[in-house]
Protein backbone atom coordinates (compact mmCIF):
# COMPACT_ATOMS: atom_id res chain seq x y z
CA UNK A 1 0.00 0.00 0.00
CA UNK A 2 1.15 3.55 -0.62
CA UNK A 3 0.04 6.91 0.71
CA UNK A 4 -1.85 9.00 -1.78
CA UNK A 5 -3.70 12.26 -1.70
CA UNK A 6 -6.83 13.17 -3.61
CA UNK A 7 -8.96 16.30 -3.40
CA UNK A 8 -6.70 17.63 -0.69
CA UNK A 9 -6.99 14.82 1.83
CA UNK A 10 -4.74 11.89 2.58
CA UNK A 11 -5.94 8.37 1.88
CA UNK A 12 -4.65 4.91 1.17
CA UNK A 13 -4.39 3.80 -2.40
CA UNK A 14 -3.22 0.50 -3.77
CA UNK A 15 -0.47 0.22 -6.29
CA UNK A 16 -1.78 0.23 -9.89
CA UNK A 17 -3.81 -2.88 -10.59
CA UNK A 18 -4.26 -3.78 -6.94
CA UNK A 19 -7.11 -3.07 -4.56
CA UNK A 20 -7.39 -0.69 -1.64
CA UNK A 21 -9.40 -1.77 1.39
CA UNK A 22 -11.41 0.85 3.22
CA UNK A 23 -12.50 0.69 6.88
CA UNK A 24 -15.54 -1.45 7.53
CA UNK A 25 -18.64 -0.42 9.41
CA UNK A 26 -20.09 -1.48 12.71
CA UNK A 27 -21.14 -4.95 11.55
CA UNK A 28 -17.56 -5.92 10.73
CA UNK A 29 -16.94 -7.08 14.27
CA UNK A 30 -20.13 -9.14 14.40
CA UNK A 31 -19.22 -11.80 11.87
CA UNK A 32 -18.92 -15.34 13.13
CA UNK A 33 -15.58 -16.90 13.97
CA UNK A 34 -13.40 -18.23 11.21
CA UNK A 35 -14.38 -15.83 8.39
CA UNK A 36 -14.54 -17.38 4.95
CA UNK A 37 -17.22 -17.07 2.28
CA UNK A 38 -20.79 -17.92 3.09
CA UNK A 39 -24.30 -16.70 2.41
CA UNK A 40 -26.14 -14.73 5.07
CA UNK A 41 -25.14 -17.09 7.86
CA UNK A 42 -23.40 -14.38 9.86
CA UNK A 43 -26.17 -11.84 9.29
CA UNK A 44 -29.57 -13.49 9.75
CA UNK A 45 -31.53 -10.24 9.41
CA UNK A 46 -29.32 -8.24 7.01
CA UNK A 47 -30.03 -7.80 3.32
CA UNK A 48 -26.72 -7.70 1.47
CA UNK A 49 -26.22 -5.12 -1.28
CA UNK A 50 -23.29 -5.42 -3.69
CA UNK A 51 -22.34 -1.97 -4.99
CA UNK A 52 -20.22 -1.30 -8.08
CA UNK A 53 -18.76 2.08 -9.11
CA UNK A 54 -16.80 2.84 -12.32
CA UNK A 55 -17.81 6.38 -13.24
CA UNK A 56 -14.29 7.76 -13.73
CA UNK A 57 -10.88 6.31 -12.81
CA UNK A 58 -11.67 4.32 -9.64
CA UNK A 59 -12.80 0.71 -9.97
CA UNK A 60 -14.74 0.07 -6.78
CA UNK A 61 -16.95 -2.58 -5.20
CA UNK A 62 -18.46 -2.79 -1.74
CA UNK A 63 -20.85 -4.86 0.34
CA UNK A 64 -23.33 -2.83 2.38
CA UNK A 65 -26.28 -4.01 4.45
CA UNK A 66 -29.73 -2.49 4.30
CA UNK A 67 -29.04 -1.18 7.81
CA UNK A 68 -26.18 0.95 6.46
CA UNK A 69 -23.23 -1.08 7.74
CA UNK A 70 -20.22 -1.22 5.42
CA UNK A 71 -18.86 -4.76 5.41
CA UNK A 72 -16.25 -4.06 2.76
CA UNK A 73 -15.17 -1.24 0.46
CA UNK A 74 -12.47 -1.98 -2.09
CA UNK A 75 -11.14 0.65 -4.51
CA UNK A 76 -8.50 0.19 -7.18
CA UNK A 77 -7.18 3.58 -8.27
CA UNK A 78 -5.83 4.46 -11.70
CA UNK A 79 -4.25 7.72 -10.52
CA UNK A 80 -0.69 6.62 -11.27
CA UNK A 81 -1.77 5.36 -14.68
CA UNK A 82 -3.18 8.75 -15.70
CA UNK A 83 -0.61 10.94 -13.93
CA UNK A 84 1.68 11.05 -16.98
CA UNK A 85 -1.14 12.69 -18.96
CA UNK A 86 -2.07 15.21 -16.25
CA UNK A 87 -5.67 13.97 -16.15
CA UNK A 88 -7.97 11.04 -16.86
CA UNK A 89 -7.88 9.61 -20.38
CA UNK A 90 -11.37 8.07 -20.94
CA UNK A 91 -10.30 5.25 -23.25
CA UNK A 92 -7.49 4.15 -20.93
CA UNK A 93 -9.83 4.34 -17.94
CA UNK A 94 -12.43 2.14 -19.64
CA UNK A 95 -9.91 -0.52 -20.61
CA UNK A 96 -8.50 -0.60 -17.10
CA UNK A 97 -11.97 -0.98 -15.61
CA UNK A 98 -12.46 -4.04 -17.84
CA UNK A 99 -9.35 -5.62 -16.31
CA UNK A 100 -10.17 -4.73 -12.71
CA UNK A 101 -13.91 -4.96 -12.20
CA UNK A 102 -14.09 -8.74 -11.68
CA UNK A 103 -11.14 -9.02 -9.25
CA UNK A 104 -12.34 -5.96 -7.30
CA UNK A 105 -15.82 -7.50 -6.90
CA UNK A 106 -14.27 -10.77 -5.76
CA UNK A 107 -12.10 -8.91 -3.25
CA UNK A 108 -15.08 -7.01 -1.85
CA UNK A 109 -17.05 -10.22 -1.31
CA UNK A 110 -14.07 -11.94 0.30
CA UNK A 111 -13.36 -8.96 2.54
CA UNK A 112 -17.01 -8.92 3.66
CA UNK A 113 -16.89 -12.66 4.36
CA UNK A 114 -19.90 -13.42 2.16
CA UNK A 115 -20.38 -15.30 -1.09
CA UNK A 116 -22.27 -14.11 -4.14
CA UNK A 117 -25.11 -16.34 -2.92
CA UNK A 118 -25.53 -14.02 0.05
CA UNK A 119 -26.15 -10.94 -2.12
CA UNK A 120 -29.80 -9.99 -2.47
CA UNK A 121 -29.46 -6.83 -4.55
CA UNK A 122 -26.91 -5.37 -6.97
CA UNK A 123 -26.40 -1.60 -7.15
CA UNK A 124 -24.38 0.23 -9.77
CA UNK A 125 -23.56 3.77 -10.85
CA UNK A 126 -25.52 4.59 -14.00
CA UNK A 127 -24.26 8.18 -14.38
CA UNK A 128 -23.12 10.86 -14.62
CA UNK A 129 -19.54 10.12 -15.60
CA UNK A 130 -17.42 8.86 -18.48
CA UNK A 131 -19.77 6.78 -20.61
CA UNK A 132 -17.23 4.11 -21.51
CA UNK A 133 -16.21 3.70 -17.88
CA UNK A 134 -19.82 3.61 -16.70
CA UNK A 135 -20.75 0.94 -19.24
CA UNK A 136 -18.12 -1.42 -17.82
CA UNK A 137 -19.60 -1.29 -14.34
CA UNK A 138 -23.18 -1.32 -15.58
CA UNK A 139 -22.53 -4.36 -17.79
CA UNK A 140 -20.85 -6.22 -14.94
CA UNK A 141 -23.71 -5.41 -12.57
CA UNK A 142 -26.38 -6.46 -15.07
CA UNK A 143 -24.56 -9.74 -15.72
CA UNK A 144 -24.25 -10.54 -12.00
CA UNK A 145 -27.87 -9.62 -11.28
CA UNK A 146 -29.22 -11.48 -14.32
CA UNK A 147 -27.24 -14.65 -13.56
CA UNK A 148 -28.68 -14.72 -10.02
CA UNK A 149 -32.14 -13.39 -10.97
CA UNK A 150 -31.60 -10.49 -8.58
CA UNK A 151 -33.05 -6.99 -8.70
CA UNK A 152 -30.75 -4.22 -9.93
CA UNK A 153 -30.60 -0.68 -8.51
CA UNK A 154 -29.29 1.99 -10.92
CA UNK A 155 -27.80 4.79 -8.81
CA UNK A 156 -27.07 8.40 -9.70
CA UNK A 157 -23.43 9.07 -8.83
CA UNK A 158 -24.23 12.41 -7.22
CA UNK A 159 -26.96 10.93 -5.03
CA UNK A 160 -24.37 8.33 -4.08
CA UNK A 161 -22.06 11.01 -2.71
CA UNK A 162 -24.91 12.37 -0.58
CA UNK A 163 -25.74 8.85 0.59
CA UNK A 164 -22.21 8.46 1.97
CA UNK A 165 -23.53 10.52 4.89
CA UNK A 166 -26.16 7.86 5.71
CA UNK A 167 -23.76 5.04 6.53
CA UNK A 168 -22.97 3.68 9.97
CA UNK A 169 -21.54 4.25 12.51
CA UNK A 170 -22.73 7.88 12.53
CA UNK A 171 -25.44 8.44 9.91
CA UNK A 172 -26.72 11.96 9.29
CA UNK A 173 -30.47 12.51 9.31
CA UNK A 174 -32.10 15.05 6.95
CA UNK A 175 -32.91 17.86 6.63
CA UNK A 176 -29.61 19.55 5.77
CA UNK A 177 -27.89 21.67 3.13
CA UNK A 178 -25.33 19.67 1.16
CA UNK A 179 -22.31 21.06 -0.69
CA UNK A 180 -21.13 18.50 -3.25
CA UNK A 181 -17.70 19.44 -4.57
CA UNK A 182 -15.68 17.07 -6.74
CA UNK A 183 -13.57 16.96 -9.88
CA UNK A 184 -16.60 16.95 -12.15
CA UNK A 185 -19.33 18.68 -10.17
CA UNK A 186 -19.99 21.51 -7.76
CA UNK A 187 -23.55 21.62 -6.45
CA UNK A 188 -25.61 22.98 -3.59
CA UNK A 189 -28.44 20.63 -2.69
CA UNK A 190 -31.33 20.88 -0.27
CA UNK A 191 -31.78 17.46 1.32
CA UNK A 192 -35.11 17.13 3.09
CA UNK A 193 -35.47 13.37 2.92
CA UNK A 194 -33.24 10.45 2.06
CA UNK A 195 -33.22 9.46 -1.59
CA UNK A 196 -34.10 12.85 -3.05
CA UNK A 197 -32.56 16.29 -3.38
CA UNK A 198 -33.35 19.76 -4.68
CA UNK A 199 -30.65 21.48 -6.69
CA UNK A 200 -30.11 25.06 -5.53
CA UNK A 201 -26.95 26.01 -7.40
CA UNK A 202 -24.20 24.65 -9.60
CA UNK A 203 -21.04 25.82 -11.33
CA UNK A 204 -21.34 27.86 -14.50
CA UNK A 205 -17.98 26.62 -15.80
CA UNK A 206 -15.28 24.62 -13.99
CA UNK A 207 -16.04 22.39 -11.02
CA UNK A 208 -14.07 23.09 -7.85
CA UNK A 209 -11.98 19.93 -8.22
CA UNK A 210 -11.34 20.76 -11.86
CA UNK A 211 -10.16 24.23 -10.82
CA UNK A 212 -7.73 22.62 -8.37
CA UNK A 213 -6.39 20.31 -11.08
CA UNK A 214 -5.97 23.10 -13.63
CA UNK A 215 -4.31 25.33 -11.05
CA UNK A 216 -1.88 22.57 -10.15
CA UNK A 217 -1.01 22.15 -13.82
CA UNK A 218 -0.27 25.88 -14.13
CA UNK A 219 2.03 25.63 -11.11
CA UNK A 220 3.81 22.57 -12.46
CA UNK A 221 2.53 20.28 -9.72
CA UNK A 222 1.64 16.61 -9.95
CA UNK A 223 -1.67 14.79 -10.42
CA UNK A 224 -4.16 14.64 -8.78
CA UNK A 225 -3.84 18.39 -8.49
CA UNK A 226 -6.12 19.07 -5.52
CA UNK A 227 -3.98 16.97 -3.24
CA UNK A 228 -0.78 18.66 -4.43
CA UNK A 229 -2.14 22.17 -3.94
CA UNK A 230 -3.47 21.28 -0.49
CA UNK A 231 -0.06 19.92 0.52
CA UNK A 232 1.88 22.92 -0.78
CA UNK A 233 -0.63 25.49 0.54
CA UNK A 234 0.23 24.55 4.11
CA UNK A 235 3.67 26.09 3.56
CA UNK A 236 2.43 29.33 1.99
CA UNK A 237 0.70 32.61 2.82
CA UNK A 238 -2.97 32.57 1.70
CA UNK A 239 -3.01 36.39 1.65
CA UNK A 240 0.02 36.80 -0.58
CA UNK A 241 -1.99 37.08 -3.81
CA UNK A 242 -5.46 38.70 -3.92
CA UNK A 243 -7.09 36.20 -6.26
CA UNK A 244 -10.75 37.00 -7.01
CA UNK A 245 -13.77 35.18 -5.65
CA UNK A 246 -16.48 35.30 -8.33
CA UNK A 247 -19.90 36.63 -7.31
CA UNK A 248 -22.51 35.41 -9.76
CA UNK A 249 -26.28 35.57 -9.56
CA UNK A 250 -28.22 33.22 -7.34
CA UNK A 251 -26.39 30.38 -5.64
CA UNK A 252 -24.18 29.37 -8.55
CA UNK A 253 -20.38 29.18 -8.69
CA UNK A 254 -17.76 30.25 -11.22
CA UNK A 255 -14.07 29.36 -11.13
CA UNK A 256 -12.89 30.19 -14.66
CA UNK A 257 -11.93 33.78 -13.74
CA UNK A 258 -9.86 32.53 -10.82
CA UNK A 259 -7.99 30.13 -13.08
CA UNK A 260 -7.28 32.99 -15.50
CA UNK A 261 -6.01 35.16 -12.65
CA UNK A 262 -3.54 32.43 -11.65
CA UNK A 263 -2.46 32.07 -15.27
CA UNK A 264 -1.68 35.79 -15.50
CA UNK A 265 0.17 35.76 -12.18
CA UNK A 266 2.35 32.86 -13.29
CA UNK A 267 3.07 34.57 -16.59
CA UNK A 268 3.90 37.94 -15.02
CA UNK A 269 6.10 36.58 -12.22
CA UNK A 270 8.38 34.58 -14.44
CA UNK A 271 9.72 31.06 -13.98
CA UNK A 272 12.23 31.76 -11.20
CA UNK A 273 9.86 33.89 -9.11
CA UNK A 274 7.02 31.36 -9.52
CA UNK A 275 9.28 28.64 -8.23
CA UNK A 276 10.28 30.77 -5.25
CA UNK A 277 6.69 31.75 -4.41
CA UNK A 278 4.92 28.58 -5.47
CA UNK A 279 3.66 27.84 -1.94
CA UNK A 280 2.17 31.34 -1.65
CA UNK A 281 0.49 30.95 -5.03
CA UNK A 282 -0.98 27.59 -4.01
CA UNK A 283 -2.19 28.92 -0.66
CA UNK A 284 -3.79 32.02 -2.19
CA UNK A 285 -5.42 30.00 -4.99
CA UNK A 286 -6.81 27.47 -2.52
CA UNK A 287 -8.10 30.28 -0.28
CA UNK A 288 -10.11 31.74 -3.17
CA UNK A 289 -11.72 28.39 -4.01
CA UNK A 290 -12.51 27.68 -0.37
CA UNK A 291 -13.97 31.14 0.17
CA UNK A 292 -16.30 30.67 -2.80
CA UNK A 293 -17.49 27.28 -1.54
CA UNK A 294 -17.92 28.33 2.08
CA UNK A 295 -19.60 31.63 1.29
CA UNK A 296 -22.17 30.08 -1.04
CA UNK A 297 -22.86 27.17 1.32
CA UNK A 298 -23.59 29.48 4.24
CA UNK A 299 -25.69 31.75 2.05
CA UNK A 300 -27.73 28.78 0.81
CA UNK A 301 -28.24 27.52 4.35
CA UNK A 302 -29.53 30.93 5.40
CA UNK A 303 -31.87 31.26 2.41
CA UNK A 304 -33.38 27.80 2.83
CA UNK A 305 -33.51 27.73 6.60
CA UNK A 306 -31.55 24.47 6.60
CA UNK A 307 -29.37 24.99 9.64
CA UNK A 308 -27.04 22.02 9.16
CA UNK A 309 -24.45 21.95 6.38
CA UNK A 310 -22.84 18.78 5.03
CA UNK A 311 -19.98 18.47 2.54
CA UNK A 312 -19.32 15.49 0.26
CA UNK A 313 -17.20 14.69 -2.80
CA UNK A 314 -13.46 14.59 -3.40
CA UNK A 315 -12.92 18.25 -2.47
CA UNK A 316 -14.48 17.50 0.94
CA UNK A 317 -11.10 15.97 1.80
CA UNK A 318 -9.38 19.35 1.41
CA UNK A 319 -7.88 20.46 4.72
CA UNK A 320 -8.44 24.16 4.01
CA UNK A 321 -12.13 23.61 3.38
CA UNK A 322 -12.51 21.56 6.54
CA UNK A 323 -10.83 24.27 8.60
CA UNK A 324 -12.92 27.06 7.05
CA UNK A 325 -16.26 25.33 7.66
CA UNK A 326 -15.92 23.86 11.16
CA UNK A 327 -19.67 23.75 11.77
CA UNK A 328 -20.26 21.43 8.80
CA UNK A 329 -20.56 17.67 8.74
CA UNK A 330 -18.01 16.22 6.30
CA UNK A 331 -18.12 12.80 4.69
CA UNK A 332 -15.49 10.46 6.18
CA UNK A 333 -12.17 10.82 4.37
CA UNK A 334 -12.37 7.27 3.06
CA UNK A 335 -15.75 8.05 1.45
CA UNK A 336 -14.98 11.48 -0.05
CA UNK A 337 -13.53 10.21 -3.31
CA UNK A 338 -15.38 7.76 -5.55
CA UNK A 339 -16.24 4.48 -3.86
CA UNK A 340 -18.92 1.79 -4.05
CA UNK A 341 -20.01 1.93 -0.41
CA UNK A 342 -21.84 5.17 -1.17
CA UNK A 343 -23.51 3.48 -4.15
CA UNK A 344 -24.68 0.64 -1.94
CA UNK A 345 -25.93 3.20 0.56
CA UNK A 346 -27.93 5.09 -2.08
CA UNK A 347 -29.47 1.81 -3.24
CA UNK A 348 -31.28 1.56 0.08
CA UNK A 349 -33.37 4.59 -0.90
CA UNK A 350 -33.68 4.01 -4.67
CA UNK A 351 -36.26 1.86 -6.45
CA UNK A 352 -34.90 -1.50 -7.64
CA UNK A 353 -35.60 -2.82 -11.12
CA UNK A 354 -36.88 -6.42 -11.08
CA UNK A 355 -35.26 -9.23 -13.06
CA UNK A 356 -34.88 -9.06 -16.07
CA UNK A 357 -36.28 -5.61 -16.90
CA UNK A 358 -32.89 -3.91 -16.49
CA UNK A 359 -31.10 -5.69 -19.34
CA UNK A 360 -31.69 -2.78 -21.72
CA UNK A 361 -30.59 -0.15 -19.20
CA UNK A 362 -28.09 2.39 -20.52
CA UNK A 363 -25.63 4.79 -18.90
CA UNK A 364 -25.75 8.59 -19.07
CA UNK A 365 -22.81 10.99 -19.16
CA UNK A 366 -24.28 14.11 -17.57
CA UNK A 367 -27.13 15.08 -15.30
CA UNK A 368 -30.08 17.05 -16.62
Amino acid sequence: MVRARDGGGERLRAEPGSARREPKGALAGRRGEGGGSRGNAGFPSALMILGIETSCDETAAAVVTDDGDVLSSVVSSQADLHARYGGVVPEIASRRHLELVAPVVREALAEAGVSIDGVRRVAVTRGPGLVGALLVGLSAAKALAWARRLPLVPVDHLEGHVASLYLEPDPLEPPFLCLLASGGHTLLLAIRERGSSERLGTTLDDAAGEAFDKGARLLGLGYPGGAEIDRLAREGDPGAFPFPVARVAGLDFSFSGLKTALLYSVRDLGEDEVERRKADLAASYQRAIVEALVGRAREAAERTGLERIAVVGGVAANSGLREALPEARFAPLALCTDNAAMIGSAARFTAALPYPSYLGLDAYASFA
